[in-house]
């Protein structure tokens, strides 16, 4: 390899394809299970050949022991893998209002192979999630993950210890705020399920003979879909404005 690079330069990349390959494995968008791992993999390659010469003053010297060695491989891909993770997990708030949606329009049965995840979900939940990935490659949102990866050497620097406890809370936050952030997504279908059904519960009283089953499970239906229609715009756009702020915390 000395005719090439030199064993430090080596070491360098071999670091940096170690976090970043281990991110982009997790990352939106670039780390799909529909994606073939090659092509993960060869983009994780060129990217860290392009992120070595930035990231080379942060990385520590070329270790002379296998321990060592090994230590600065392994921290590098926890680190890798905890950024990835983060910014997987704030997907999952597009999950749980498609699934809100979906019980409170009695469509949570209708299930459909979802691309982003590798069982089915409902066809709502993977119309939003199908729908908040293009929103962030058509915003150019995926270039914030690669300007996140540089700074992740700056937030994270490889001669430090892994800050598992800050990983750790970071975690929980962005688990509580995709669960809050999906609630509030689904908050028009929500608010129109229950004033729904208190009026069906009262007809039904009213007029015990009356099939309301039958005619409350269609409109339901017809008129939960309908707010969807109404509010997807505003659905992306409050989401994709949210997951903009919530990167720059890496940045």
């Amino acid at each position: 390899m000395e005719s090439y690079a030199t064993a430090q330069q080596v070491y360098v990349a071999g670091l940096v394809f170690a976090r970043v390959a281990s991110m982009i494995m997790l990352m939106p968008g670039l780390g799909e299970a529909s994606i073939s791992p090659r092509i993960r993999l060869s983009f994780a390659l060129v990217t860290a050949i392009c992120v070595a010469p930035i990231a080379a003053p942060h990385l520590p010297p070329l270790s002379t022991t296998v321990g060592g060695l090994t230590g600065h491989i392994l921290k590098e891909v926890i680190v890798g893998l905890m950024l990835g993770a983060i910014l997987r997990l704030f997907m999952s708030s597009l999950a749980t209002a498609g699934e809100i949606i979906s019980i409170q329009t009695t469509l949570a049965f209708a299930q459909t192979a979802n691309p982003l995840q590798a069982q089915p979900g409902t066809s709502v939940t993977s119309f939003l999630s199908v729908l908040g990935l293009t929103l962030i490659f058509a915003t150019n949102l995926h270039h914030q993950f690669l300007t996140a990866m540089v700074h992740s050497y700056t937030l994270f620097e490889p001669t430090r210890d892994v800050p598992m406890g800050d990983a750790v809370k970071l975690a929980i936050n962005t688990v509580s705020q995709s669960i809050a952030l999906g609630v509030q997504l689904s908050a028009p279908v929500i608010v129109f399920s229950v004033v729904f059904n208190i009026a069906t519960g009262l007809i039904g009283r009213v007029m015990p003979q009356f099939q309301i089953f039958f005619v409350a499970t269609p409109l339901s239906v017809l008129i939960g879909l309908s707010l969807l229609a109404l509010s997807i715009s505003l659905i992306g756009l409050v989401w994709i404005s949210r997951y903009e702020a919530f990167l720059h915390v890496f940045l």
